[in-house]
Parts: C-alpha cells; structure tokens; sequence
C-alpha cells in the first residue's frame, strides 16, 4: 500500500523521529500492538518491521516513533510531507483490550513506542511505567499522560526519573495495584523477567516479541520466536 507522509519530526538533539501517515483506502483498521512493514528506498531489499505507535480513528493518521539506526531508519528520517510512503500493514498480533479494570503497560526502550496505542484505548484505566538507557533516549510520556494513564519513568543512569529498571516499578506498582492485566515490549531479558513476574501474581501478561524479517507475514519463519508454554496450551 502507498500513502503520504503527513509529518516526520525529529525531536532535537537526539536521533528519535516521530512519523505520521495517512491510512491508505481500504487498509484496516490497526489494533495496539501490531506492526507495519516498510519499504526503505533503493538500496534496502528487505522491508523493515516499525511497531505502530498510535492510530487516530478520527484523523485516520498512523503514527510511527523510531530511532535511527541504520539505513532503514536513515531513510524514514529523510522522508518530508507529501513523499509516497510504501508499506504493509497491518501486521503481527496485536495486545488484548478488556474493556474495564487496570491493565498496567511495561515499556522499555523503543517498545514504548507500540504502548501508546494501547493508552490511548485503556485510558485512565492504565499505569504505564517507561523504562530508558538515558535522558536523551527517554520520550513520549506525555502522550501517555494525555491519555488519562498514571506514568512513571525510570532510567538505567538516574538522568531521567528515578534510577534503575523498569521491572523495580512493576514490583512496586503490583504491590499496590489490583491489576487485571500486564502488556510489556521491550528487551528479551527484561520481558523474560516481567512474564516470571507476572506468573508468579497470577496475573494475565503479554508480551510483544519480534526478530529480524524478511517477508512479514510468517511465510518464511524468519520472525519465528522460541518460546515456553504450559503444556495445557498443545
């Protein structure tokens, strides 16, 4: 699907973009956690995986939030309004809704981005606690904030909010929340330790994995991720 451009903004002093698009004619409607697959330009075969950010039902405006790594992001980073933006999308599966309760949103890194979706959708209904390197990297809380959810940030160097690991505010915020549900994305290791944390609260988690890809729709196995589960799901 091709679409426009709509806005691509850098947030100063850092290489973190924030990116928006129109949804094309006959797209559906995106749900929190899924993906989208983008062509990068010539030069880049194989598409590459960006989390949605946010989707506006009312604007019909996707939203995507990066940080430039590599040619890929290189290419988004250079892309101006009214530029042809060349995607797949909607992909993956995305975050269970419940409606009513207290979900509580684990971020870390650049899979806070995806978490604003579900903000938007659980509202005041949710905590979400923002896990960073560093100030420079740290972004987007008040997005979450202007969807009515109880934020707290947390870096690895104390530049930004109290200093630590996100997992630290998840101990604490189960200690005094009643919450129904945990949606995390981020590091392997730290969503590793937020379904242990979460298993042993009894409490439903998900958490959003990805690895490198080539097709985007699972027909390759590339993005094929190992995981355990209780035998009582086969």
């Amino acid at each position: 699907m091709i679409t426009k451009v709509l806005s691509n903004v850098q947030t100063p002093g850092t290489t973190l973009f924030d990116l928006k698009v129109a949804l094309p004619e006959g797209m559906e409607m995106p749900v929190p956690g899924q993906f989208a697959h983008i062509m990068c330009g010539e030069g880049t075969t194989l598409r590459r995986p960006i989390s949605i950010a946010d989707f506006d039902a009312e604007t019909k405006t996707v939203r995507f939030c990066y940080d430039v790594r590599g040619k890929g992001t290189e290419y988004l980073s250079n892309l101006k309004p009214g530029d042809d933006f060349d995607f797949l999308s909607p992909l993956g599966t995305g975050f269970s809704v419940r409606d009513g309760g207290r979900a509580i949103l684990v971020g870390g890194g650049i899979g806070v981005y995806p978490l604003i979706y579900v903000a938007r959708k659980y509202g005041s209904s949710a905590t979400a606690l923002l896990g960073f390197r560093n100030a420079e990297l740290a972004s987007c809380a008040d997005d979450f904030k202007e969807f009515g959810a109880d934020v707290s940030v947390i870096t690895d160097d104390g530049s930004n909010g109290r200093k630590g690991f996100v997992t630290e505010l998840l101990a604490e915020a189960l200690d005094e929340l009643d919450a129904d549900i945990i949606l995390a994305c981020g590091p392997g290791p730290m969503l590793e330790k937020v379904a242990a944390m979460a298993e042993e609260r009894g409490i439903y988690c998900e958490v959003s994995l990805e690895e490198r890809m080539a097709c985007g729709l699972g027909a390759c196995m590339g993005c094929a991720c190992k995981v355990k589960a209780p035998e009582s799901l086969f």
